[in-house]
């Protein structure tokens, strides 16, 4: 067993291919990709599946260090064996280096609020990406219109390319910038607040 800390950051890494993603997600969004390449965009994908591990180790790590949470008694997830408590050399908690631990895996993370347990990231159904254009935009919808985009901002943000990631069944969450998924949220029944990097 490992203790907690910056090390862990490297394992359990968030996946950048779509190819990872679920169907029907993945198609969906493969063709809004396309199509929005294809009108000249620069699509940079930062984030798709996020493992439940990855998942775990962030959640518990942000609770420790900024919540206040016990790092004794932390639900085991089989696969990752951390241990969360440190200890003193006389064998009692050591809860300062606990939570020091704990925040450099918070800060290693680039973690903003609260992670999910349980997102779209992790059923596969979500990415996250910047995107860019310079210009007015002409791109396809999903029936095959073309749309232009003259006004901004030039980026994902932009209501008029959000309406038509929907036509692909690619929907935009407008409060976190990169964050698409299959139904515009950060989990499957709701929505959370969520790390701005993986």
């Amino acid at each position: 067993m490992a203790l907690s800390g910056k090390e862990w950051v490297n394992q359990f890494p968030t996946s950048r291919d779509v190819e990872d993603l679920a169907s029907p997600f993945r198609e969906n969004l493969k063709r809004f990709l396309q199509a929005m390449r294809d009108a000249g965009c620069n699509i940079t994908i930062s984030a798709t599946y996020r493992p439940k591990e990855r998942a775990h180790l962030m959640h518990y790590a942000f609770r420790i260090a900024r919540e206040g949470l016990s790092p004794v008694g932390i639900p085991k997830l089989e696969g990752v064996d951390i241990q969360w408590d440190h200890r003193k050399a006389n064998g009692q908690l050591d809860l300062v280096a606990s939570r020091n631990a704990a925040e450099e895996m918070v800060l290693a993370y680039g973690i903003a609020f609260k992670p999910a347990l349980s997102s779209n990231h992790t059923r596969r159904t979500a990415i996250d990406m910047t995107i860019t254009w310079s210009g007015t935009l002409k791109i396809k919808n999903a029936s095959g219109t073309v749309v232009t985009i003259s006004s901004g901002p030039r980026t994902g943000q932009n209501g008029t390319l959000v309406k038509v990631g929907a036509t692909y069944k690619v929907i935009k969450l407008q409060s976190d910038p990169p964050h698409w998924s299959e139904n515009g949220r950060l989990r499957a029944n709701g929505r959370s607040a969520r790390p701005v990097k993986c």
